[in-house]
């Protein structure tokens, strides 16, 4: 009996139950960006209900109109880049949303829903494929790794704005 009721703990130890619902202690956090053209064209709640379908949940969300100074200091890693100077003025072009989403392995899973950074090469019922134009007109962004993940989450979230 004891044995059985030890098995058992294992078993759903790793789990927490958040309002009626099991989350994973594994769960992580990723950032993702709905850009100024998905933002223009009203596409705010069809791209987040994408994530949510997937088994993600937003922890954060904000709208943001980046300066020029945050959208440098956001994609600085691009900054030798030759398309560094049109996306920062098409990140500041108009407001964006900014979602923090989580959920098992959270980064991968919204990687797999945004698609292909190139719309054309996205497959079809991500949202890059069916929402996107361009490879800087694809209407998000996502983080690309865990520990990019934490730093753009924090870029845009304080602890105390975050659903834990």
């Amino acid at each position: 009996m004891l044995y059985s009721l030890i098995c058992t703990l294992c078993i759903f130890l790793p789990c927490l139950t958040l309002m009626g619902e099991v989350v994973s202690q594994a769960d992580t956090y990723t950032l993702t960006i709905v850009k100024p053209d998905a933002v223009a064209k009203d596409h705010i709640g069809d791209l987040i209900a994408r994530f949510e379908q997937a088994g993600l949940h937003v922890a954060g969300i904000k709208m943001v109109q980046l300066s020029q100074q945050q959208a440098e200091q956001f994609y600085v890693v691009h900054k030798d880049r030759p398309f560094y100077g049109d996306l920062v003025r098409f990140m500041t072009s108009g407001p964006v949303v900014a979602v923090t989403l989580k959920g098992h392995d959270a980064v991968q899973k919204a990687r797999q829903v945004m698609g292909s950074t190139d719309p054309k090469q996205a497959l079809p019922g991500t949202i890059r494929h069916d929402f996107g134009e361009s490879l800087q007109r694809n209407a998000v962004h996502g983080s690309d790794a865990p520990e990019t993940a934490k730093t753009e989450v924090a870029f845009f979230f304080s602890p105390s704005e975050l659903i834990k």
